[in-house]
């Protein structure tokens, strides 16, 4: 699934002294991103939404789990001219496990809970509006945590016959107090020390509406507005929340598409930091 596709559309005009072009490069699939460079001064739609466009012309398009086979870029030129290009999305099977005799406060939590469950939705949802012009994503990206990969992007939990919200991260078993550092360059958007779901969590924000949601967390290091480098330190590995055994839970959203972050970084090291 890895497989990385580029377009490459060059377009100039005899009577225009400025080229035209679109380059997008990532993965066209179900949960991919995709960096996109355009001229500069262009405007960029995606699904009939505008995008932000740096002033060096980049900007981000993602593709959430069940997204539709074909999508469409729209690139308007400061010269007037305007590019209409279809996107063919890969489709993917995910991983469905079916759980069948669990005590129904495993299935459903108890309404006791469910004003707070709802207010911390809002609060998560709110960071992941930021629309932050710097291009903080471009630092390059690495593994947040070192450890066994548990749990994939995309797959679902069926529980005594219904079907629970697909897992839209990465798990990562790794003991109580294993280190956590940003993937990439972000501003902290978000800090939360005990959510009723993801217990300790951080909302990192990477620029253009790309942030990282790490759940779970034993001990967070960071405040909001914090300014973190790719690499740094950010907290530790816990059980906090619903988790059944020390990990972290690796989240990408552009917006409100869930991303999977396998495809930001290579495969997961064999050594610890």
């Amino acid at each position: 699934m890895r497989t990385v596709f580029a377009i490459l559309l060059g377009l100039a005009w005899a009577n225009s002294s400025v080229a035209t072009e679109l380059e997008l490069k990532g993965n066209f699939v179900q949960g991919g991103l995709v960096w996109g460079t355009t001229t500069p001064g262009a405007t960029v739609t995606f699904e009939g939404r505008p995008v932000r466009v740096s002033p060096n012309g980049r900007f981000l398009i993602g593709f959430s789990r069940d997204a539709a086979p074909q999508s469409a870029v729209t690139v308007q030129f400061a010269d007037g001219q305007t590019k209409y290009r279809k996107l063919d999305i890969a489709r993917r099977e995910y991983q469905i496990q079916r759980i069948n005799g669990l005590p129904p406060k495993m299935v459903t939590p108890p309404k006791a809970v469910y004003d707070r469950i709802r207010a911390e939705n809002r609060i998560i949802a709110q960071a992941r509006t930021r629309d932050t012009a710097q291009d903080l994503f471009e630092s390059g990206w690495v593994w947040p945590a070192i450890g066994r990969i548990s749990g994939v992007y995309g797959s679902q939990r069926v529980l005594n016959g219904k079907p629970r919200r697909p897992h839209y991260g990465i798990d990562i078993a790794a003991p109580t107090g294993t280190p956590v550092v940003s993937p990439a360059d972000a501003i902290v958007a978000m800090i939360h020390h005990d959510m009723y779901y993801t217990g300790g969590t951080i909302i990192l924000d990477h620029g253009h509406g790309l942030t990282s949601a790490m759940l779970h967390m034993d001990r967070i290091d960071v405040r909001e507005g914090d300014r973190v480098r790719k690499g740094e330190k950010i907290g530790t590995v816990g059980a906090s929340g619903r988790a059944t055994g020390p990990h972290l839970d690796w989240r990408i959203n552009l917006f409100k598409a869930r991303l999977d972050p396998a495809f930001l970084v290579p495969a997961m090291p064999t050594t610890k930091r």
